[in-house]
C-alpha cells in the first residue's frame, strides 16, 4: 500500500491547489516547506541521546541517588526541548503576517510592515557552520528599520543539496508577501 502522503515531494496535493484541505484552518501559522533531512537527523539524533538520558535516570534512581537522577532527568527534558524548537525554526506565515521563528528567538511581523521579499545571491553559512559559500539566500526587509536576519537559504539544514525545494518555497514566500501586502489588514 503506497503512503503517497509522505512523500516529500509528491504533487498530488497539488490537483486542488485553490480548495483547503477541510481540517486545514487558514488563520494558523503554517510553514510553507518541509523541513529537510538535515534537521529532522539532527533532532531524531538528539532525541535518541534522551531517550538514553532518561534511561540513565531511571536507573540511577533505583540505584538510590535522586539527586543524580533529578539532574539527569532535567538534562534529558532540555534535549527534548532543544529537538522540539529544532524542528521548528523557519519562515511561518498566515493572513495575519509572517514569523521568522529562530532556535532561541522568535520574531513576527504583520504583512503591512514588510516591505520586500527576494531572492538575492550572496554569500551564505554552510548549515550554519561558520564556513561560508556562495548560495541564494531569502531576504525579508522591513518598511521601517533593519531587514531580518537571513534564515532561509539554500545551503542551511532545510535545503542543502535540494535546490529545487529551495526555489520553491521562496517563490511560495514570496506570493503570499506579494498577496498579503496588497490587502489592508
Amino acid at each position: 500500500m503506497p503512503l503517497r502522503f509522505l512523500a516529500a515531494d509528491d504533487d498530488s496535493a497539488a490537483t486542488v491547489p485553490d480548495e483547503p484541505l477541510p481540517h486545514v484552518d487558514q488563520d494558523h501559522w503554517r510553514r510553507p516547506y518541509r523541513p529537510g533531512p538535515w534537521r529532522v537527523a539532527l533532532a531524531a539524533l538528539t532525541l535518541l541521546i534522551a531517550a538514553y538520558m532518561l534511561l540513565s535516570a531511571m536507573i540511577i534512581i533505583m540505584a538510590g541517588s535522586p539527586t543524580g537522577a533529578t539532574a539527569t532527568g532535567l538534562a534529558a527534558t532540555a534535549a527534548i526541548a532543544f529537538a522540539l524548537r529544532l524542528l521548528r525554526i523557519g519562515i511561518w506565515v498566515s493572513p495575519h503576517g509572517l514569523r521568522r521563528v529562530g532556535l532561541l528567538a522568535t520574531t513576527t511581523l504583520p504583512w503591512r510592515d514588510i516591505g520586500r521579499v527576494s531572492t538575492v545571491q550572496q554569500p551564505v553559512k554552510w548549515l550554519g557552520l561558520p564556513r561560508g559559500v556562495q548560495g541564494q539566500a531569502l531576504q525579508i526587509e522591513r518598511r521601517h528599520g533593519e531587514p531580518l536576519r537571513t534564515l532561509l537559504t539554500d545551503h542551511n539544514a532545510d535545503f542543502l543539496s535540494r535546490p529545487e525545494a529551495f526555489d520553491r518555497a521562496a517563490d511560495v514566500l514570496e506570493a503570499w508577501a506579494a498577496e498579503n501586502r496588497a490587502e489592508p489588514r
